[in-house]
């Protein structure tokens, strides 16, 4: 067993229930990134605190934690090749 604290526990645990609340569609996945800002910092503090293994475990326990997480991926992506335009005040 992997050792994860309560709170990586909690944190990954309120991403993965928040995501999970929408449709593996189009639709759900447009609905899961009109509010993901106000769960990106839980999402980070469990990113900062464990190391590979320990995400590859909290990713297969919490499925919705790994939606989040490869969403939060694309977008960084679509910022790096400039596909997103982030304003400049950001």
């Amino acid at each position: 067993m992997i050792d994860l604290t309560a709170e990586q526990r909690q944190l990954a645990k309120i991403v993965h229930d928040y995501a999970c609340r929408f449709p593996l569609t189009e639709n759900g996945d447009a609905q899961l990134l009109q509010g993901c800002y106000d769960y990106m910092d839980a999402f980070k503090r469990v990113m900062n605190s464990t190391s590979k293994v320990q995400m590859d475990y909290i990713c297969l326990q919490y499925p919705g934690y790994f939606r989040f997480a490869k969403w939060m991926e694309r977008l960084a992506q679509g910022i790096a090749d400039g596909v997103i335009e982030v304003p400049k005040d950001h």
